[in-house]
């Protein structure tokens, strides 16, 4: 089991990554919390990580903090919850605004998210409320950073980026388009932060 990975920021591709470990280089897909916490290409990143086995494939996820990974191992415990489902709630999702939702029984955010019906939410409600019981909440340790501003040259390279990574989640791509057009001041923003701001449009609407 790989547990936690450190090494150079090779490629930054939303939601996936390749991290340079002494040469070699691992793919991992993250949610989109962790995204917005990474630092800038060619700088030293430590992620923990979750390795999913299946048949045809290795699957590596990275998480920013150790906190979002027992997170995401509940999610996936649950039947019906697979990895991208989860990566997709995290997303949407600050880790403690998930846990609030589940402790509050607050099924409104929750079906906003793609792949996320009301049988669906009202069931991840219930088998997650008894898990989240001894859950602090830390708003601080998951304060999302931004990039900030990117030169205008990029912009159209950021918008792609960050239309792509919606649809990764699940998002249909007309959906993801016009929440990255309906965004303000979006020439100046990195992918990054196009992808917080219609995540949270896109939720919190």
């Amino acid at each position: 089991m790989i547990g936690r990975l450190r090494g150079t920021l090779a490629e930054k591709q939303p939601p996936h990554l390749i991290i340079d470990v002494n040469g070699l280089g691992y793919e991992l897909e993250v949610p989109m919390t962790t995204l917005y916490r990474l630092p800038k290409l060619g700088e030293t990143v430590t992620l923990h990580t979750h390795l999913v086995v299946r048949e045809d494939a290795h699957l590596l996820y990275g998480f920013f903090e150790k906190r979002e990974r027992e997170l995401f191992r509940e999610l996936i415990r649950l039947n019906g919850v697979g990895p991208k489902l989860a990566l997709a709630l995290m997303s949407g999702l600050e880790a403690d605004e998930l846990v609030r939702c589940v402790q509050a029984q607050d099924a409104s955010a929750l079906v906003r998210v793609p792949g996320v019906g009301k049988k669906t939410a009202e069931r991840l409600l219930v088998e997650l409320k008894d898990r989240f019981k001894a859950w602090e909440t830390s708003p601080a340790m998951f304060a999302l950073v931004s990039d900030g501003p990117v030169p205008v040259a990029s912009v159209s390279n950021a918008e792609a980026d960050a239309v792509s990574a919606l649809v990764s989640l699940g998002y249909k791509p007309q959906e993801a388009s016009k929440a990255i057009a309906a965004i303000e001041g979006k020439a100046s923003l990195s992918s990054e932060e196009l992808i917080r701001r219609s995540l949270k449009g896109m939720i919190t609407k």
